[in-house]
C-alpha cells in the first residue's frame, strides 16, 4: 500500500495532537492506547526489562544519541565517530558506551526488514535508502554488506547496528512511538491495530530492547551521567 499525501498529514496532524498534550486519554477509537501494554515487561520478547538494560550504562565515557527521524547516516556513523575518537584520545570502545535511543519518526531502524517492505516504512516515515536514494524497502543498517558505508577522507566505516552492538552500542525503541504508528498503519490497511503492533514487536531485532518510552530512555540515560547529543 502506498500512503498518500493525505494520509500522511493526517498521521503528522495526530501525532502533533498528541504530543502537544492532547488528550491521551480520549484519543480516537482506533488506537487502543492501554497504558498498561506500554510497559516493555508486558510487550517484550526479550528476557531483560528496560530498567536492567539501563543498569548496562556503564564506562569511562557515556553520551546517548537521541534519535527522532531519519537523518541519512549519521545516527549510527556517530556512535562510531565517538568510540573512534576516544580510542584516539587514549580510551579504549570497551571502557566508553553509546546507547542509541530510536524513537518517534526513528522507530523502524530497530524492526527487521520484512516489517519495511510489507508497511512501506520508507514512505510511511520519509526514509530512504543510502544505496538507492529511494524510500527504503529494507532496514539498511541491519547487516550490511562490506563497503555499503563510505564516508569521504576516512573511507569505509563499520556502522551497521548489527556492528555497533558488536562495539558495545545499546539501542533501545519506543512503545509509545510503537503503539501509536503501529495503529495509524493498521488503519491505513485495514488490519486490527493489535495485531500490527504485535508484529512490529516481535519485529523487533535482535538485542535491541524495548523501553516504555524514547524520552524514558533519554531521561535514564543521563541519570547514568550520558552525555546527550540530539542526532534527528
Amino acid at each position: 500500500m502506498s500512503y498518500s499525501e493525505n494520509e500522511a498529514t493526517n498521521r503528522r496532524d495526530f501525532l502533533g495532537k498528541m504530543i502537544a498534550g492532547a488528550t491521551i486519554l480520549t484519543m480516537p477509537s482506533f488506537v487502543p492506547l492501554d497504558l498498561h501494554a506500554l510497559t516493555p515487561e508486558k510487550a517484550n520478547k526479550n528476557p531483560d526489562d528496560a530498567e536492567a538494560w539501563v543498569n548496562k550504562i556503564k564506562g569511562k565515557h557515556k553520551m546517548v544519541l537521541d534519535v527522532v527521524r531519519p537523518h541519512d547516516i549519521l545516527p549510527f556513523a556517530w556512535p562510531k565517530v565517538f568510540l573512534l575518537t576516544n580510542a584516539a584520545t587514549g580510551t579504549p570502545e570497551k571502557e566508553c558506551c553509546v546507547v542509541v535511543v530510536l524513537r518517534h519518526d526513528a522507530i523502524p531502524y530497530a524492526m527487521k526488514s520484512e516489517l519495511w517492505e510489507k508497511y512501506k516504512f520508507g514512505e510511511m516515515f520519509k526514509a530512504d535508502d543510502p544505496a538507492t536514494k529511494a524510500p527504503s524497502v529494507r532496514n539498511p543498517f541491519w547487516e550490511p554488506k562490506p563497503g555499503d558505508f563510505k564516508v569521504p577522507g576516512i573511507g569505509e566505516v563499520a556502522i551497521g547496528i548489527n556492528e555497533l552492538q558488536a562495539s558495545g552500542v545499546l539501542f533501545c525503541v519506543c512503545n509509545m512511538a510503537i503503539t501509536v504508528y503501529s495503529a495509524v498503519a493498521a488503519q491505513g490497511m485495514s488490519l486490527d491495530a493489535a495485531a500490527v503492533k504485535k508484529e512490529w514487536i516481535e519485529g523487533i531485532l535482535p538485542g535491541i530492547q524495548l523501553v516504555p518510552s524514547g524520552v524514558w530512555a533519554v531521561g535514564r540515560a543521563q541519570e547514568r551521567n550520558c552525555g546527550y547529543c540530539f542526532a534527528g
